[in-house]
Parts: structure tokens; C-alpha cells; sequence
């Protein structure tokens, strides 16, 4: 049984999936096209303006549908369960991180993949997400650098893998816990 996959990539990734909003409302963190807040869910959280959003994505072309243009907006398939033999990516995204004195924003994640029989396939604490001089509308959503990369393989358990991210934003203070999941199935 080999350990799932984390590739972290080392450029930035930015895009304006929902078109560049030019108005930041009241409550700030993630608003569907027309401005309007949107509820939070496991998966898919604000707090005092900040947004974090995790994924399990089996579309083997994520890379390719995220570097577009702005003003594009690439979906994502989300997988609920996969079979032997396939494979899912988990992306994590983040919206409006706070800057410091300097510019730059100070992203850090936790990052655990638990197995069905609640052993970590992955349990890493403090990772770098996004750190550097912040460029183009805060608003924007950005790609983290941990990509995690995860294969059904002879050995595996079967059952629901549970996947939790916390999204910290250390210059705002903020911690951001996320959750999502897939199945692996015979």
C-alpha cells in the first residue's frame, strides 16, 4: 500500500473563477456571481472575510482547466466515490487572505487524509499553503501549493477516506476547518 501522493507546486496560481467582484459585501469570504453570500458547508467555509474550499476532484485535466485566463471559469468534477485502479486530486482554495506591512500574505494548512479504519494516510501540521507578496485582486481565488494526489491501489481499504484541512491565515488570526470525502469502492 503505497501513501498518497502530496506534490506541491512552487509558482503561484491565481484566477477569478467568479468573475472579479468589485464590491467586497459586509460579510466578506465566498459570494456566488450576482454578489450574493454563500452558506457555508463542510467543504466550503468563510470567516471575517477570509474563504477557504476543498475539493476531490477525479477530472485527470485540473491542471489545465485552472490555467486559464481571468474571466474564465474552469468547473471541476467532484467525485464522491472511485474504484480501484482510479484516481482523485484534492485542491484546496482560498479567497481574500490578509496582507502584512509588506504585501504578503502568510498561508499555512493542516493537512489529514484518514483511511477507513482511521489510520492516516496523510497527517501533516503547518504547511506552507501561500506565503509571498500578494498579486492582483485579493478577491481572486487562489490554488494552494499542496496538491494532493491520491490512487485506489490493491491493499487500500475500502470504505469513506476522510479528508480535514484547516486553512490558517496567519495575519489575520484565522483558522478556517474544512472537511470533505470520498468513498473507494471495489
Amino acid at each position: 500500500m503505497r501513501p498518497i501522493l502530496l506534490i506541491l507546486f512552487l509558482f503561484p496560481f491565481s484566477i477569478d473563477v467568479f468573475g472579479i467582484i468589485e464590491e467586497q459585501i459586509e460579510t466578506g469570504g465566498w459570494v456566488n456571481r450576482d454578489g450574493t453570500p454563500v452558506l457555508d458547508t463542510d467543504n466550503l467555509k468563510s470567516k471575517k472575510g477570509f474563504g477557504g474550499w476543498v475539493i476531490v476532484t477525479p477530472d485527470e485535466d485540473w491542471a489545465e482547466k485552472w490555467d486559464t485566463p481571468p474571466g474564465n471559469t474552469p468547473h471541476f468534477n467532484e467525485a464522491s466515490s472511485i474504484k480501484y485502479g482510479d484516481s482523485v486530486t484534492i485542491l484546496i482554495f482560498i479567497i481574500n487572505p490578509a496582507v502584512d506591512n509588506n504585501g504578503e500574505v502568510n498561508i499555512l494548512c493542516d493537512i489529514q487524509v484518514v483511511r477507513p479504519d482511521n489510520t492516516f494516510s496523510i497527517d501533516a501540521t503547518d504547511m506552507e499553503c501561500m506565503k509571498g507578496e500578494l498579486e492582483g485582486n485579493p478577491r481572486n481565488i487562489r490554488l494552494t501549493t499542496p496538491i494532493i494526489k491520491f490512487i485506489g491501489e490493491t491493499g487500500d481499504p475500502s470504505g469513506n477516506w476522510i479528508v480535514n484541512i484547516n486553512i490558517v491565515d496567519k495575519n489575520r488570526g484565522i483558522l478556517i476547518p474544512l472537511k470533505t470525502g470520498f468513498e473507494l469502492v471495489q
